[in-house]
Order: structure tokens, then C-alpha cells, then sequence
């Protein structure tokens, strides 16, 4: 594999200690996700000897992928085994070269892209975003091979373009795994939905959420920081659709 140095030296990236962005090119005098000043960066590199990210299973074929220790507010990125390939929803925030690669890395919005830029180059893995959230300032940096519009299937996976808490918002499936990340945050007594975003519209477009997952035979939610179980994660969103 290519030396240490050599690696990304044409492309100066950082990484926010608040909340785990990356920044692509020339350090900003503060993050442009969360606002931390410069002096709460890491280069990547020395972001990689700091954070390892660990593997987690979450059944035979999907693994969870989290740094340790936590990378700010880095959400859950997803490995899974298709036959076609192996697959990630989402992507880490620390890059570590000793992972095993993918062929694509799909993601769910454009909020943490992470170090994907670097593993695309690394492992010449294909990026997909839809083109609403492609569009947005934060993404201008990143490198996006598709820029998708609609619902589609790739390696077997159902990808499901939502909206709401970003215009291009988008879920996926995968045998029974739902791939929700954060459109809805678990709580002590139920859930709720993501504040950052339209409120009304958030709420609106997940009744397109409800009415797929109904008709499918679900096992397992993998979210932003949890995976939980089918039924009693739906019987919380249910009871959440119902409010208000």
C-alpha cells in the first residue's frame, strides 16, 4: 500500500474534534458544520493515529463502524457483504488505511461525508449522493462519482430517496436491515425526529418511510449511534407519526 507521506499529501485535510467533519483543502478558521474554532482540528493523519475505527456485528453480512474513541458527533457508518461486493452506508470520519475495502460507499445525506474523499481515492470505491444534497456548500469538497434523483437498487440494496430532514435524504434496505442513520433520534421514553431540517416537511415525508417499511419483513435498525430491533424501534416511530 502506498507510503504514509505520499498518501494524501496534494489534498491538506483536517478534521474537527467538535463533531468530526472533514475539511477538504486550505484549514478554515472554523468548522463549517458546527462552527468549533481551528484549534479544535487534527490533520488526518494525525487524526488517524488517534482514532481507530472498530467493527462492530450486527448480523452475519452488516457490521457497525464507529471510531474509538468517539469522533465528535460522527454517526454510524455500515459494512455490508452483498454478493456483489462489499458496500458501506455512510462513512467513517478518521481514515484508516487497514480497513478492508469497499466498492461503493452509499450515503444517506451529506452531513458527514467523513474521510470518504480518501478512502475513494485509496480504494477507488465509487461514492453515491443525491444530487439535492450534492448540490449543498458542504458537499462542494468532496469527490461524488453518482449523483442520483430517484430510488434505485445497487448490490442488491434498496435505496429510497425521502427527503425532509435534508432534501436529499435517502434510506436504505438490505435483506431485513433498515439503514435509517438519523432522520429520528431515540429517546428514554420513544422518539423523535431530527430538529436540523424543515419540521413540517420532515414529518410530512416520513409517512413515505412508514408506508415501505410496513410491507417489508424487517429484523433490524441500524441508526446514527444505535441498532435496535425492528418491532420496538417501529412501535416507537408509530407512536411518533401519531403525535401531533
Amino acid at each position: 500500500m502506498p507510503h504514509k507521506q505520499s498518501l494524501f499529501d496534494d489534498t491538506p485535510q483536517w478534521v474537527c474534534l467538535e463533531c468530526g467533519y472533514n475539511m477538504i483543502g486550505e484549514m478554515p478558521d472554523v468548522c463549517p458544520f458546527c462552527g468549533a474554532r481551528h484549534d479544535h482540528f487534527l490533520p488526518w493523519d494525525e487524526a488517524e493515529n488517534t482514532y481507530r475505527v472498530t467493527s462492530r456485528p450486527v448480523n452475519d453480512c452488516v457490521d457497525q463502524l464507529l471510531s474509538v474513541p468517539k469522533l465528535g458527533l460522527e454517526h454510524a457508518a455500515y459494512r455490508i457483504e452483498t454478493e456483489q461486493g462489499a458496500v458501506w452506508i455512510d462513512s467513517p470520519s478518521a481514515f484508516n488505511r487497514d480497513l478492508a475495502p469497499v466498492q461503493a460507499i452509499l450515503f444517506t445525506h451529506h452531513h458527514f461525508m467523513g474521510a470518504s474523499s480518501q478512502y475513494r481515492k485509496f480504494w477507488k470505491a465509487e461514492v453515491r449522493l443525491h444530487d439535492l444534497d450534492a448540490r449543498h456548500p458542504l458537499s462542494s469538497s468532496f469527490d461524488i462519482d453518482l449523483r442520483f434523483t430517484g430510488d434505485y437498487i445497487a448490490y442488491d440494496i434498496e435505496a429510497f430517496h425521502i427527503g425532509g430532514h435534508t432534501p436529499g435524504f435517502t434510506f436504505y434496505i438490505y435483506c431485513d436491515v433498515l439503514f435509517i442513520c438519523d432522520y429520528v433520534f431515540l429517546t428514554e421514553t420513544g422518539m423523535r425526529f431530527n430538529p436540523f431540517g424543515h419540521e413540517l416537511e420532515t414529518r410530512t415525508r416520513a409517512q413515505r418511510i412508514h408506508e415501505i417499511i410496513t410491507k417489508r419483513a424487517l429484523k433490524t435498525v441500524c441508526g446514527y449511534d444505535y441498532v435496535a430491533n425492528f418491532s420496538d424501534w417501529q412501535a416507537r416511530f408509530e407512536s411518533l407519526m401519531s403525535d401531533g
